[in-house]
């Protein structure tokens, strides 16, 4: 699985998240400890918001580790709010196109886990896709997927009542047509204003999510993994919860894809 780190708060440079701390983004896409895939080397992202509304990108098939780019870019970028992703891939190919984050317009989406059995119902999955959204169908990764689901059930309006339409969606595929485990999923998302997070799954293996703020910096980082082993104040979001982060306050409610499954 991916791991990948957000922030949202007073402006910092990229690299005091992705680069810099004991245990950054970057050390943990060859070095992960929460997580099934301990190596993630199948390509690296960025999304930052600045001036403008739609965030700026940053893509490349590179393992962030030896990446110059990466490294250079996060040295001078300084954001108020931004995600960064390190992949692990679960089955579709390395390229630009497959890596996190992706993005729309004004939205950023970057997600880890998986949909058991994928390759077996993809193009089930592509069809769910209104023709408006499968224009921005770059890629052949679930994530994409999900994200464009999620964009058509109205993320504009209700982002925690479109994901949750846009999992369920997938999870009835993963179900019918997939494998065990048929939903495992951290994503994290934003508009540039606010950052969403939300921790599910359909077992007792929800991918880990953390979070922590900052007097120091004014600011919040969400995580997969702690940035420091030894540093306080870091709190696990619990499974089934989703997240919305707005200056230094924190709204936590609950997610159940599931419970629209069993209506539908």
């Amino acid at each position: 699985m991916c791991r990948w780190a957000a922030y949202i708060g007073r402006p910092i440079y990229l690299e005091d998240v992705i680069c810099r701390p004991g245990h950054s983004l970057v050390r943990q896409s060859h070095g992960a400890q929460r997580c099934h895939t301990a190596v993630n080397a199948d390509g690296v992202g960025l999304a930052w918001y600045g001036d403008r509304p739609e965030p700026g990108q940053y893509r490349d098939v590179m393992p962030a580790w030896s990446d110059s780019n990466l490294r250079s870019l996060t040295a001078t970028l300084k954001s108020h709010l931004f995600l960064a992703h390190v992949r692990a891939s679960t089955g579709t190919a390395t390229s630009r196109n497959n890596c996190h984050p992706f993005v729309v317009g004004k939205w950023s989406f970057m997600h880890n886990g998986q949909f058991g059995g994928y390759d077996s119902y993809r193009r089930h999955a592509d069809a769910l896709i209104p023709d408006d959204y499968y224009q921005h169908r770059k890629g052949a990764t679930d994530s994409e997927a999900l994200f464009l689901m999620a964009l058509a059930e109205g993320l504009e309006t209700d982002p925690a009542a479109a994901m949750s339409r846009a999992t369920a969606k997938f999870e009835t595929l993963a179900r019918d047509r997939g494998t065990a485990p048929h939903v495992r999923l951290t994503a994290a998302f934003s508009d540039g204003q606010r950052l969403y997070a939300l921790r599910y799954a359909s077992d007792d293996h929800a991918p880990t999510l953390y979070h922590r703020w900052s007097d120091t910096r004014g600011g919040r980082a969400v995580v997969s993994e702690p940035l420091e082993s030894d540093e306080e104040g870091w709190q696990e979001i619990p499974a089934q919860s989703f997240c919305v982060f707005q200056g230094d306050s924190l709204t936590v409610t609950p997610f159940n894809p599931a419970a629209l499954r069993a209506a539908a």
